[in-house]
Order: structure tokens, then sequence, then C-alpha cells
């Protein structure tokens, strides 16, 4: 900041801290008066006593018609009144869930809590075992809905139970306080899975039915943003020093100093990635849970910290940044978020590693299988970023002026080695795979519970699309790398090699497939070419060369024609294959 800014900045922090206190004390007071209710009998004060969006009025006894003094609510001799409208309907709904507190503080008084609530349940959850094998073939999940003439028989031994009302008067007790507590803090969604209320219980895991609510999906959006959204906000300060120093050109003297490039992103990195460490402990240790589940965490700061060099370092502005970068927050949050709504339900919550810290949380754990599952594709992308940007580290990149795809083409250009080109292509169809199975497996996602046979063309349609579009980096980087010229033989000749790199990726990839999926048909559509060795190859050179045909013959300008029939001839393919499931 100048200092004609910073005196301005002290005082509104100054100020800040003045009106948070302030709020913290007195608390939050936007809906204060909002509802008028009109009483008479000031016994029904009990009830509304400590709602302060209700101002009372009382109701004079001549007086026939409510509605007149403009009341949103009357209680006249035990019935409740509201005017029409949507603000009478919303004060009524308000008067309910108050007057079901006052009937929950009259039931937690009496003696004999059994008596007032007669019903206590104990939860146990079970792992489903739902999984895309059992719903491809046609698996019946839930016994049909059929009238018995018999009553039914139990399985096992009756035997019988303690009756709860011989628990001591302490026990009583204790359990009133922690009804008292419960009805103190409402529902705790944070508090299912990190157990802070468990050393209060007196009779176990016991709970009357108002206390009970389903641990999914409000929970796994509450971890969301206590856990992510801290690290990715770290992040961003990460990603405007590097857009500060290309900006300002600080970073020049920097660049020029004897120092490699990986010392200096490395040097720059560690700071932030410390500090983000320290945040998600720090987390973990507020919510008394294990200190292990900070692993699954390590890969999303690595990825966060990639992402967040990468894409300061291709900006040209801060608005450009921003733009860039919220719409890879969208994507990453989305990646994270949505399968880990299926946690303990469906093994496709295993693709984020939220899912992992949740049942380190809730108590389950995971398996080392389930680690490299969830967090191999995010170490793996990182890495390649990070290789990528490092490489690309120096003062011709980083102070060009130049667009997004221009940026990303000298990019890929940069990857390419004179010498050994050809192994270059191979290299870089390689290192693309891990993004490519990152985006099938958000496809999977987001589309594997639409109805069949649709959410399998969907998703066949945009894992061709996206593998043809990342198999055209290779012939990107040979175009801006300008060597070797793209003739005929040399198209050729690059396909194969692309086509050779892909399939070798795929393999290296594949021990991360659970087969779960691998094995179902939504992992035939995506994983098609892993079966035999010259049928994926023959398809990965040939779509390789559609595209790099249209480049040769239309410049590469052209280059979203060649990727729209290079999709076209792989999807035509897939569905070939996977005839007997589509029609």
């Amino acid at each position: 900041m100048t200092r004609d800014l910073l005196p301005v900045a002290i005082v509104l922090l100054i100020l800040f801290t003045v009106v948070s206190g302030f709020t913290a004390q007195k608390g939050i007071h936007l809906q204060d008066g909002m509802y008028r209710i009109g009483i008479d009998n000031p016994v029904y004060l009990d009830i509304i006593k400590g709602d302060p969006r209700y101002t009372v009025y009382p109701l004079p006894s001549d007086i026939s018609d409510t509605r007149s003094l403009g009341l949103d609510l009357a209680i006249r001799t035990g019935s409740l009144l509201r005017t029409n409208g949507d603000k009478g309907s919303a004060a009524q709904k308000s008067f309910e869930r108050d007057y079901q507190a006052y009937q929950d503080h009259i039931y937690r008084q009496q003696t004999d809590l059994f008596a007032a609530y007669p019903v206590w349940i104990n939860s146990e959850y079970i792992v489903s075992e739902l999984d895309f094998l059992a719903t491809q073939s046609g698996m019946q999940m839930a016994a049909p809905r059929q009238a018995s003439t018999t009553p039914p028989e139990p399985e096992n031994i009756v035997t019988d139970i303690v009756s709860p009302s011989r628990v001591s008067p302490e026990d009583m007790e204790r359990l009133r306080i922690q009804l008292e507590e419960e009805a103190l803090q409402g529902v705790d969604q944070l508090g299912r899975y990190t157990d802070l209320l468990s050393q209060q219980e007196a009779l176990g895991e016991l709970k009357i039915p108002s206390m009970l609510s389903p641990p999914l999906p409000f929970d796994t959006i509450i971890f969301i943003f206590v856990f992510i959204f801290p690290l990715y906000f770290t992040s961003q300060f990460f990603m405007m020093s590097i857009m500060n120093e290309r900006t300002l050109r600080q970073g020049e003297a920097l660049i020029a100093s004897p120092v490699s490039p990986f010392i200096l992103v490395i040097g720059k990195m560690l700071p932030y990635a410390g500090g983000m460490i320290l945040i998600a402990v720090a987390i973990l240790f507020i919510v008394k849970a294990d200190i292990f589940a900070i692993l699954p965490l390590i890969p999303v700061i690595l990825f966060f910290l990639s992402f967040a060099l990468f894409i300061g370092m291709v900006s040209r502005s801060y608005k450009e940044l921003s733009f860039i970068s919220i719409f890879f927050s969208t994507i990453a949050t989305s990646y994270l978020f949505f399968p880990s709504i299926f946690a303990n339900v469906h093994i496709v919550s295993l693709l984020s590693p939220v899912t992992l810290v949740v049942h380190v949380l809730d108590g389950t754990g995971y398996t080392p299988a389930d680690y490299i599952y969830s967090t191999a594709l995010f170490y793996l992308t990182s890495f390649i970023l990070f290789g990528v940007c490092i490489r690309n580290f120096h003062e011709e990149q980083l102070f060009t002026e130049k667009g997004l795809l221009e940026s990303l083409a000298l990019y890929l250009g940069a990857l390419v080695s004179t010498r050994y080109w050809y192994l270059s292509l191979i290299l870089i169809s390689v290192m693309t795979i891990p993004f490519v199975f990152m985006a099938q497996m958000m496809y999977l996602v987001l589309f594997f519970n639409l109805p069949m046979p649709f959410s399998l063309i969907l998703i066949m349609v945009l894992a061709a699309m996206t593998e043809e579009l990342v198999k055209a980096a290779g012939f990107i980087g040979l175009i801006s790398h300008r060597f070797p010229p793209l003739t005929w033989k040399n198209v050729i000749f690059a396909s194969i090699l692309i086509g050779l790199g892909f399939l070798l990726g795929e393999k290296l990839l594949l021990f991360i497939t659970l087969s779960q999926i691998a094995d179902s048909i939504f992992g035939a559509a995506l994983f098609l070419s892993i079966g035999l060795l010259w049928i994926p190859f023959l398809l990965h050179a040939g779509t390789a060369f559609c595209t790099g045909a249209v480049l040769k013959i239309r410049g590469k300008n052209a280059l979203p024609i060649g990727i729209a029939i290079a999709t076209i001839v792989h999807t035509l393919y897939n569905l070939y294959m996977l005839r007997g499931w589509v029609w």
C-alpha cells in the first residue's frame, strides 16, 4: 500500500474490529420485530418470549376481526389465526417451530424422561455395498413392496431388553443436561463426525427422533467449506505473488541470479505450502480429529499450488487472472465436492480425497489402496504441472504479453527437444494422461446416475472429445517449436508416436483404476482402448492423424475442425464396440 492509503486502511481495520466485537457481543438483529402478533392471554408469552422476531400486542376483548389490527398472527381463545399472504405463512411456520421448542422444554422438565420421550433410537450406520456392477446388471437393490399375509418372524433368538427406566437418577440428570445442550446448539452438523458431544452423552448413542438427521449431503458441504476453501484461498496469495513479479517486473533480478528455476519455484512455494498445512492441522485440532486426516489433504494442497503457479504465469492482467482462477476454482471444487456427496453410499465417492477425510473423522478409515486411488491423479497432475512451469520459468515466458492459448502453445513448444523431438512427443502424450483421467472421472461423477443409455453415450462422447483434445498437444508443440516441419511424412510419424505415448500412459495409470469402475460398462466407455494392444494403438494413431492432417491442409487455425473429426471417429468406434449396451 502507498503512504496515502495506509492510514485509511488502519482506521478501517480498527472500525472493523470494533464493529465485529459489538456484533459478537450483541448478536445479529436483522430480523427483530419482523412479525406482529396479538395475544389475548399473557400465558402465551412463554412460547415466544425468547424469539426477538415478534412484536407482541394485546388483543382487545371486544375485537371480532383481528385482520383490521394489521397483525400477522393472533392467538384468541387458544386458536392461532394468521393473515393471508407469504408473510402470514412465514410467521405461522416460525411460531410452529417456537411452539415445538416450547413443548420440548416442558418435556425436558419431567421427572421421568422416558415417559416424556417414549421413543429412543440407537443408530448404526452400515457401509453400502452398491457398486457399478450391481446397477449395470440389473440387480435388485431393495426388497419389493409386496403385502404379506403372515407377520414377520425374527431370524435370531429373541432376548429381553433391559428397561431404560432402571437408570439411576444421576444418569437421568446427565441425560437431561445433554438434551438441554442439544436444544441450545440446534442441529450441529459438524458434531456428528467430530464426536464433540460424545463425552456428554449419558446413555451411549441413544437419541430422540428429533435429534436424528441424515449425514449427507450437508455434512460434506460443511467439510468442503471448512477444509478446502481456506486452502484454496491461501493458494491465491501464491498466485498473486507470481502475478505481481510479472506485472511489476520485480522478478527480473531474481531470474537473472545464478539459481536454477527449480530452486526459485520451490523457495516461493514453501511458505504458502507450510501455511496451508498449518491451517489444515489447526482445523483438525479444533475438531479433535486424527492427525492422519492431513494425508489426503497434502495432494489437494499441491494441486492448488501447482495450478496457482500456472495461472500466475500465463495471465496477462489481473482481470484475466480473476477469470481463469474463478473457472479453475469452480472445476476443482466440483471435482472435490460431487464425489464426496456419496461418502458411505457409493464407490464413486473415492474419487475425491475429501471422502477420505470424512472417513477418518467418522471412524471408518481407509486402506492404502483407497488412498492411492483417491490421490494418485492429484499427485501426478501437480508434479507434471510443476515440471512444465519450472521448464518455462524464464524471462522469455514470464514477461510475454501473449494470450492464454498462445502461451499454452509456447509452453508445449518448450517441451519439444530439437534433437530428440520424437521422444518429446511420446513424453507429452504420457504427461497428458493424468489430466485426461481426471476429466473423465469428473464426467463419470456428474453423469453416471442418469438413465441408461443416455449416461453412457454422454460420458463416451465427452471422454472421446477430451482424449482428442489432449492428443492435439503434440502437434501444437511441434508447430510452436517450429521443428521439424509439418510434412506428410512427419504427420504420419508424429501420429504414430502420439498414439504410442497415449497407449503407454493409459497402461501406466491402469493400476489406480478401481475394479468396480474398470469392469463396469462405464469403465468400458472410459477405458475401452485398454484391452487389446494393437486395436487401441490403431485408434489413437488414426484419430491423431485426423487432427494432424487437418492442420497440414488448413493450418493451425483449423485445429477445432481436426479435433471435431477425430472425436467423431473415436465416438463411432466406441459405439461399435459397445453396440450391445447402446442398442
